[in-house]
């Protein structure tokens, strides 16, 4: 992998009609989009400026590693080398872990839409999944509300999306293919980061 051309990945990254390379701005200033993503799902892209990661913190390969929005803990997400929203993207955690979570911002769009939980989600059986969703649904009791209102800021029709358990596994196989390879991020004494989600949960 180089600088300027993200890994390649057998499945194509997901796309959201009349959206591509519109997406983040908006999350970063529409407040219907704001209030869902920053205040639910966890994705504050409202101050780029301000988003830095911590020294040393890069790509084992040399590519360019771009934060673009940051999580409640400082958390960060990232664009992996040279382009676009059509980039992977790489979620960098504070407690030394680090992984692609989606091939494309729409695509972790998608995600955030219909699985903001999703940092639960790993290795979880249905049931235990269910009752983290119906966690999430009573601390944010007008959870439909703010993402209907979200999805329509971003032009996104919510019949279309994919499922939630299609996405979830989504998450699994850019964990553990040829993008997590690719996208290896190591900390600032050059040792890797541990994976995001690991292959085998208790």
């Amino acid at each position: 992998m180089n600088g300027s051309n993200p890994p390649d990945e057998s499945v194509a990254p997901a796309r959201l009609p009349n959206a591509l390379g519109t997406l983040l701005p908006l999350l970063g200033t529409d407040e219907r989009a704001v209030a869902f993503f920053a205040g639910v799902a966890d994705l504050d892209a409202t101050d780029p400026d301000s988003h830095e990661l911590e020294e040393g913190v890069r790509l084992a390969s040399g590519a360019r590693l771009e934060q673009f929005a940051r999580a409640g803990s400082g958390d960060a997400f990232c664009f992996v080398g040279e382009g676009g929203e059509e980039r992977p993207v790489v979620y960098v955690s504070l407690d030394s872990e680090a992984g692609p979570i989606a091939f494309g911002l729409p695509e972790l769009v998608q995600l955030c839409l219909v699985a903001p939980w999703w940092r639960d989600a790993p290795g979880r059986t249905a049931v235990e999944l269910q009752a983290v969703a119906d966690e999430y649904r009573q601390d944010v009791p007008d959870f439909d509300r703010r993402r209907d209102r979200a999805a329509r800021a971003l032009g996104i029709d919510l019949d279309e999306l994919p499922s939630e358990a299609a996405l979830l596994a989504r998450l699994m196989e850019l964990s553990r293919g040829p993008v997590a390879a690719a996208c290896l991020v190591v900390g600032y004494e050059g040792d890797p980061l541990d994976p995001l989600f690991n292959a085998a949960r208790p």
